[in-house]
């Protein structure tokens, strides 16, 4: 009998049967290996949908199991999201910002492996960022220890908009401006360090697409509580603010003898700013008593000082007083327009 036979065609298809399970076996005696990485589609806007996508693997996996990553806006920093483990996903406002990853975990009879896809890009809010329309608005009196207060102005965006608020301390002309530490609220209290500046507040729109700053027009400049400290420039008092004087001081006094009379005047403006580079001119009533002085300067702090020379005409008898006529002027105004002002004062002597 021939040893080498051949195998009838149902013999042959029984063989191949077996050798097929060999191969599976051998195949699911180890667990899914992964040849290609996993990966996500869809828009990447809160409420939208994500798909996951298994990637390649070999060991016929028998089933996939899902893990959703929120991650940092740099992809790292990756936590599991509580209940999502499903092939899709729903995009909520709490992912805004963030980047997402899906975690595949393929199963067969001999374990699990799992795979990450790379990071998505960055998770976008639906809707528009806050935008003003109207710039914010200060109201209250520009004076030292009163408040002022801050309207956010009008915006357009996604509702809702929340507002916070930064006062700054600027120059006259409501530039060079810096944030004053803690001014943080609605409203702001002006202190003595604001007197001679102007105030601006910058308010921040925010909803949950972004924010965006908007500042207010600077106020008036910032009055003292008193008359007294320094002075702001005579070139920037206008109508219908005017010039007063507001202070004198003589000395000697009473005046004894025929020496010279030293008169000190304070300007200010209605405002109460003290008032540097004004021009004060003074003369003693009545005429011929005292030598006629030039017109004197206003210092840094608001103060002219006028020297009054007596003459043999000046009395010296108890009771006397001297009337001097007093003029503030703007340089380049006239002397009787403008923002100047006249006062009557008196020294007395003896």
């Amino acid at each position: 009998m021939n040893a080498h036979r051949v195998l009838k065609p149902a013999a042959a298809l029984v063989l191949g049967a077996v050798v097929a399970g060999v191969c599976a076996a051998a195949a699911a005696a180890a667990p899914p290996s992964n040849t290609r990485r996993p990966s996500l589609s869809g828009t990447l806007r809160d409420g939208s949908t994500l798909t996951a996508y298994n990637g390649r693997w070999t060991n016929n996996p028998t089933s996939f199991g899902y893990e959703w990553l929120r991650c940092g806006s740099g992809g790292a920093n990756c936590v599991q999201i509580a209940g999502a483990n499903n092939k899709r996903y729903t995009l909520t406002s709490a992912d805004v910002g963030h980047r997402m990853r899906i975690e595949v975990i393929a199963t067969n009879s001999s374990g699990s492996t799992s795979a990450t896809s790379g990071a998505s890009g960055i998770v976008r809010a639906v809707g528009s960022q806050p935008h003003n329309t109207s710039a914010p608005a200060i109201s209250g009196t520009a004076k030292e220890g009163q408040t002022l207060a801050a309207s956010t102005g009008s915006w357009t965006g996604t509702s809702p908009i929340t507002y916070t608020y930064q006062w700054s301390r600027c120059d006259g002309a409501g530039a060079n401006c810096a944030a004053i530490q803690g001014a943080t609220g609605q409203t702001y209290n002006l202190t003595t360090a604001d007197v001679v500046h102007t105030m601006r507040v910058t308010v921040r729109g925010t909803n949950k697409v972004g924010s965006n700053p908007a500042t207010s027009h600077q106020t008036a400049l910032v009055a003292p509580a008193s008359s007294g400290g320094a002075a702001i420039s005579v070139s920037t008092v206008a109508l219908p603010d005017r010039l007063v004087v507001d202070n004198v001081k003589f000395s000697p006094q009473p005046l004894g003898s025929r020496r010279t009379l030293t008169g000190r005047f304070h300007v200010a403006d209605t405002r109460g700013f003290s008032v540097q580079g004004a021009l004060v001119y003074a003369i003693g009533l009545p005429y011929g008593w005292t030598r006629n002085t030039p017109e004197v300067t206003t210092d840094g702090n608001g103060w002219a000082t006028v020297a009054f020379t007596p003459t043999r005409r000046l009395p010296l008898q108890r009771g006397t007083y001297l009337v001097v006529f007093v003029r503030a002027r703007k340089p380049g105004d006239s002397t009787l327009a403008g923002v100047s002002s006249r006062r009557l004062v008196q020294a007395r002597i003896r």
